[in-house]
């Protein structure tokens, strides 16, 4: 049986319902008129509740103050060929935080590594399903693997979004930047020598790898915090020297167990599949170095690189893409390869747990260091 429903409004806004059978013409039962009803209400009442969205977000995201040019910021914020995006100063720390929601020069840089953590928590939360992380030692490299990765690109997320708070706080949240990312450099270096390392490899360098991985680690954190404390005091080569080369020496010591790795395989021919992912870290950290050493593209396009496109966010996403594949490629080696690494390391694991924590220690402590000496020029520069 079809019913045919007819809607009528009358001038004083009530609204009859009458629906009738198309073939006998019979009109439709009062019970079920009234149950119909019902349902077109409520469905009236959730358009109008959908139509009040844009108003809530109105009154919880208030409008945000525009963004400025370069020229409207002090010199520690100006990037090299970014002219506009800048987000103004000494506004409330609410304000910071919303523009996680607001297209400024900073946001890509922002979420690429907001995002990729998210991804980290979630690899976490997959291992944890299959491994004992605190009844399996072996398994703490792994553990210090994620978490490392986590806190730097936790710290990085930080920085970006926050470092325009004042001029103190642009310092305070890169340096703590620079304590993530010693952090991941010495987390990468455990995992590449006690999984990923050769026999042959790890008869070199055992002795003196993971202690010299830990001060390259710190050594990066402080050259980064120099430079950055006298980003406008050096000659910008100086500068990036202060910065690379720690972290470039740090990064040859680090992946020298996988590179071998890598060698090895292509020598008996017989690659797994970890090595396959460990060619892709290799390939992402490469070109990730390229865009962070050189503000490309963006100096091939002043001024039109100023919200995306910019050299250091094609660095974030190839950092991202080198992290994710390592942590697969670790992931496979602590899966496939206990015999090798258990007999190559045996019990020693809490001793490279217990560097983890003195190296980030040193860089913190580093960081509050570098820290506390800008404050002190900075309440100078105020006082003149």
């Amino acid at each position: 049986m079809d019913y045919v429903i007819y809607l009528k409004r009358s001038s004083l806004g009530k609204v009859t319902l009458t629906a009738k059978d198309t073939g006998s013409g019979a009109q439709l039962h009062p019970v079920m008129a009234t149950v119909v009803m019902e349902q077109i209400s409520r469905l009236f009442i959730n358009v109008q509740q959908i139509r009040q969205i844009p108003r809530f977000l109105e009154v919880t995201f208030p409008t945000l103050p525009c963004t400025v040019k370069d020229c409207d910021v002090p010199r520690v914020f100006r990037e090299p060929y970014i002219f506009s995006g800048y987000r103004p100063l000494h506004q409330k720390w609410r304000y910071y935080f919303l523009t996680l929601f607001q297209r400024h020069n900073e946001a890509v840089n922002v979420w690429t590594h907001l995002v990729a953590a998210f991804i980290i928590l979630m690899k976490f939360k997959q291992f944890s399903e299959v491994v004992d992380f605190l009844r399996d030692p072996q398994s703490q490299p792994l553990f210090i693997i994620l978490l490392s990765s986590f806190i730097y690109l936790s710290c990085s997320a930080v920085a970006h979004l926050l470092c325009a708070k004042s001029e103190l706080s642009h310092y305070t949240f890169f340096f703590l930047d620079y304590v993530g990312v010693a952090v991941y450099q010495y987390g990468s270096a455990l995992v590449h020598f006690y999984y990923a390392i050769e026999v042959e490899w790890h008869s070199l360098v055992r002795g003196i790898f993971l202690p010299m991985a830990a001060f390259l680690a710190w050594l990066s954190c402080a050259g980064c915090c120099y430079g950055k404390y006298k980003s406008h005091q050096l000659p910008k080569p100086i500068r990036k020297l202060c910065q690379v080369v720690p972290s470039g020496l740090a990064y040859i010591l680090d992946i020298s167990p996988v590179i071998h790795r890598i060698y090895h395989c292509q020598l008996i021919q017989q690659c797994d599949e970890a090595v396959f992912y460990h060619k892709y870290q290799v390939l992402f950290f490469l070109i990730s170095a390229y865009f962070f050493s050189c503000p490309h593209p963006e100096k091939w396009f002043p001024g039109k690189c100023d919200f995306i496109g910019q050299g250091h966010q094609i660095f974030h996403v190839f950092l991202v893409l080198c992290t994710v594949a390592q942590i697969e490629a670790v992931r496979l080696d602590f899966m496939t390869r206990r015999s090798v690494y258990h007999q190559l390391h045996g019990d020693s694991v809490y001793d490279f747990s217990a560097l983890f924590v003195f190296m980030m220690c040193c860089s913190i402590m580093t960081a509050f260091y570098f820290r506390n000496k800008v404050r002190i020029k900075l309440s100078s520069k105020k006082e003149q």
